[in-house]
C-alpha cells in the first residue's frame, strides 16, 4: 500500500469499514510511514476539534461576534 491508497481509505480505515486483509495493509503501512501517521493524527484531531466546535451552539454568543454574522449563521440552520 502506497500513501495515496491509504488516503483514500482515511475516512473507512477509521470507521473500520474495510475489509480485514485492507485493514492490515494500512496498518502495516502506518508502522512505516511517518508521514500517513502525522496525517492520520491531525486528520484525528481536526475532527475532534469540528466536533468540539459544535457542541454549544445553543450557548450565549460572544460579544464581539458581529449581530449580522450571527443572523447569517442561524439561518443556515436546518429546521426542525
Amino acid at each position: 500500500m502506497n500513501c495515496r491508497e491509504f488516503i483514500g481509505l482515511l475516512d473507512a480505515y477509521l470507521a473500520r469499514e474495510v475489509p480485514e486483509e485492507r485493514l492490515l495493509l494500512c496498518e502495516q503501512h502506518l508502522a512505516v510511514c511517518a508521514s500517513c501517521t502525522a496525517y492520520l493524527h491531525s486528520y484525528k484531531v481536526t475532527i475532534a476539534l469540528g466536533r468540539s466546535a459544535c457542541q454549544d451552539l445553543d450557548g450565549p454568543v460572544p460579544a464581539d461576534v458581529p449581530e449580522d454574522l450571527v443572523q447569517a449563521l442561524l439561518a443556515l440552520r436546518p429546521k426542525d
